[in-house]
């Protein structure tokens, strides 16, 4: 069955110009039916002189939230707007996979309104794959969802995390670690310490804390954390990648000689560059929401939005929705002898 994707048209820095641009690369290359959802008049000027496509198809929404906007106040003020339209449509069974690359605040808390929790799941988490340096990749979660997390809420994500590494990438037993300040199960803060408790007590392939320097490493399949340090890492990442690719770029420049050794190197500077490149990888899932939802950088281009499309269909294809409901029976919603907090499942 072909995945049916909407892809909010408006959202993002560069909308609506490079998500039309990645959506048509999608259409062409992805084998999915796409819904891109924004003011009609901008879309299909953006489609103007395009080869009629008919996995393709337009549907009206005249409100936009910017990025800039309050979450939760813009969500509930503007129901027309193109990210509560497009996550109305995966509600009501019309389409399979909700992707955006508009302001993530107002994605999630759409997302949750309109699709609700997958029952047993106290907080949703944003789910992003990260490269490591044997080649593999690690899922980071939470990066950004929920700046305030209880103990529960970790352990949940570590077994959303696994699941998802066994179903979208085939790993049989995903090895779990969780981000501290040292390897000992006594570092760390209080949080910590007692997701390491529960973590120890889990079925889950544990392998116990993990330290910043030993994310990029590959020592674990799935890394931990709360959503303030999750955002945090990522976006220290993706400043340190690019810092080092500029870096390398005057240091080629800078003499005829290191201009000649750049050019040898050239093909295989732009395979490291292209792994380690967000595009390459599109977004983040939220795991955790009843049905599909891939938050995009804010920032993407064509390539971050075609990666976030197939990231989408993937989704849907392997049954991580699925999956995740599997988890929530198979896990606690709350830590037993623990009062159930509001915004959890009792």
């Amino acid at each position: 069955m072909t995945a049916r994707i909407v892809v909010d048209a408006m959202g993002g820095d560069n909308a609506p110009g490079e998500i039309v641009a990645g959506a048509l690369m999608a259409a062409g290359g992805l084998g999915v039916e796409l819904i891109l959802v924004g003011r009609v008049e901008a879309i299909r000027g953006e489609l103007k002189g395009t080869t009629e496509n008919p996995g393709l198809r337009v549907v009206d929404a005249r409100d936009v939230i910017e990025m800039d906007e309050h979450p939760t106040d813009a969500v509930r003020a503007k129901p027309g707007a193109s990210i509560n339209v497009g996550l109305r449509m995966v509600k009501n069974g019309e389409a399979d996979a909700f992707v955006t690359a508009g302001n993530t605040g107002a994605a999630m808390a759409s997302a949750l309104l309109t699709l609700g929790r997958v029952k047993g799941i106290g907080r949703p988490a944003l789910a992003t794959v990260f490269p490591t340096g044997d080649g593999g990749l690690t899922i980071f979660l939470d990066v950004g969802a929920n700046a305030e997390c209880r103990p529960i809420h970790l352990l949940q994500f570590a077994h959303m995390g696994s699941a998802y590494m066994r179903r979208m990438f085939n790993v049989e037993s995903p090895r779990v670690g969780l981000l501290s300040i040292g390897e000992e199960d006594t570092k760390g803060n209080t949080l910590v310490i007692e997701v390491n408790q529960m973590l120890r007590a889990s079925k889950l392939n544990f392998i116990g804390n993990v330290e910043g320097k030993d994310l990029t490493r590959g020592v674990c399949d799935v890394a931990v954390m709360d959503g303030f340090t999750g955002n945090v890492v990522l976006k220290t990442a993706e400043g340190m990648a690019e810092l080092m690719f500029g870096e390398l770029r005057k240091a080629v420049e800078l003499t005829p000689w290191n201009r000649a050794a750049g050019l040898i190197l050239m093909s295989e500077l732009r395979k490291v560059k292209r792994r380690l490149d967000y595009a390459e990888y599109g977004g983040a899932q939220l795991l955790g929401v009843d049905g599909v939802t891939v938050i995009a950088h804010g920032r993407s281009n064509a390539r971050a939005i075609f990666s976030a499309i197939r990231a989408a269909r993937d989704g849907v294809d392997n049954g991580v929705l699925e999956t995740m409901r599997e988890v929530a029976r198979e896990i606690p919603a709350k830590r037993p002898g623990s009062p159930a907090e509001p915004g959890d499942d009792d």
